[in-house]
């Protein structure tokens, strides 16, 4: 009996280091069926030891008192598993845990496989995500959000097309990438087991730089060259599907195809009305009155329904109407529309987008009050280029949100010191 009520306890140690991620895993008996399915209990029993951060598998092995050589072979079948990530850097051996998202959901659903009940975590990722609002809610709450809208560019006008940045285009995200991983979509994989996935195409999650040398060394990506990757691109746009990318301007690291349907994003959106999952693109879809017979394609082809159909001036004619709040700025209705009735215009203020994902990270952590989780599990490995980054950061934030995150800073570096202190005074 004891063995069962220990094995219960650290299921729910990890749920518990799960949810200080950034994005957060909110408790909830569904999510808790979802880890023992994942993660056997010796290996639950690990990940919850692992750090937010890489920590050398040599210092996990102290830690857990677990032989160095049987610890890697856990965290070898875990990261095979999609569940932590793993590598070598200079002779030594990292290992993070991986969040729920963007993270172990995606890996777990990017590949076909049997080594896993895929249809049983299907129907449980769909409860937890979408039977309620909380999990959408801590992913995708407050501004800085994981995903940004791409506009479509060859739905601009051709005198704006010179002021769309390197970083806002998809064809030189591909282009400019030293290696391309191509993956299923997590997201209709898991609605294919659900017996309800669009036709969209399934190959279409790409994947670029480190993030896709992991993930094809651990066969959850295939490699592909630009050519390919600019075809899958092209026929995806053909489908529909709206283009989401990492929400960096530097070393983007992955780049989706979106459908309305079946997208965890999009859902967040239509679903509970997030309007902020997606950040925009520096584009807005504007409707030309003049030309807009009220067909509805543009309204069939908008990925969250910020087009609808209203009466017009004219008499028993229907006028297609943008509303700006909800628009993303993807250019899809641009293309949807044959007769030319709407063109994109640029946002009167520009998009804010982190450089690097370590300012994107901590962003998301000042905003919802998890910069000490991220930054602090081991404060002495932080350097000192780093803690000036972090700086610059709260730097340029509102005084209300560098407030909220410099209290858990100095607390954090405190607790530290104090430990520090212990440590020789004990000597």
């Amino acid at each position: 009996m004891g063995h069962i009520v220990n094995t219960e306890r650290e299921y729910r140690l990890l749920q518990q280091r799960l949810d200080k991620n950034i994005t957060g895993a909110p408790y909830s008996p569904v999510f808790m069926q979802i880890l023992k399915l994942l993660f056997a209990p010796a290996e639950a029993a690990i990940a919850r030891q692992i750090s937010l951060r890489p920590v050398p598998v040599a210092k996990l092995a102290g830690k857990t008192g677990i032989d160095k050589a049987e610890l890697q072979e856990h965290i070898h079948t875990m990261a095979i598993k999609g569940l932590v990530f793993d590598w070598q850097h200079k002779g030594t051996d990292y290992v993070v845990l991986a969040p729920v998202v963007i993270g172990f959901f995606e890996f777990v659903f990017m590949r076909a496989r049997e080594d896993l009940d895929m249809a049983a975590l299907a129907k449980l990722f769909e409860e937890y995500m979408l039977k309620d609002d909380r999990f959408a809610r801590d992913v995708f709450r407050e501004s800085t959000q994981l995903g940004r809208a791409l506009v479509r560019e060859e739905s601009l006008p051709d005198g704006d097309y010179s002021e769309v940045l390197d970083w806002e285009k998809a064809t030189h995200i591909i282009t400019a990438a030293p290696a391309i991983g191509l993956s299923l979509c997590a997201c209709r994989h898991k609605a294919t087991h659900l017996n309800k996935a669009c036709a969209a195409p399934l190959r279409s999650c790409l994947t670029f730089g480190h993030g896709a040398q992991m993930l094809i060394s651990k066969g959850m990506a295939e490699p592909v060259g630009a050519g390919e990757a600019l075809r899958i691109l092209a026929d995806c746009k053909q489908a529909g599907l709206m283009q989401i990318a990492d929400n960096v301007q530097n070393s983007v690291g992955f780049m989706c195809n979106c459908c309305s349907c079946c997208c965890g994003m999009l859902q967040a959106i239509r679903t509970f009305s997030i309007q902020t999952a997606v950040i925009t693109s520096s584009w807005l879809a504007h409707i030309d009155t003049q030309r807009c017979n009220g067909c509805g394609l543009c309204v069939k082809a908008c990925p969250v329904e910020a087009i609808t159909l209203a009466a017009s001036d004219s008499p028993n004619r229907l006028q297609a109407v943008c509303e700006q709040e909800l628009c993303l700025g993807c250019g899809v209705c641009r293309l949807a529309c044959k007769r030319g009735g709407i063109r994109m215009v640029k946002r009167a203020q520009q998009v804010m987008v982190p450089e690097t994902t370590f300012d994107r990270m901590v962003s998301m952590a000042i905003e919802r009050g998890k910069l000490s989780n991220f930054l602090f599990d081991d404060p002495s490995r932080l350097s000192h280029r780093a803690l000036g980054r972090v700086a610059s950061i709260l730097e340029r934030s509102a005084p209300v949100k560098a407030l909220m995150a410099t209290k858990p800073i100095r607390s954090t570096f405190l607790a530290a010191a104090a430990a520090k202190a212990r440590q020789y005074t004990d000597r």
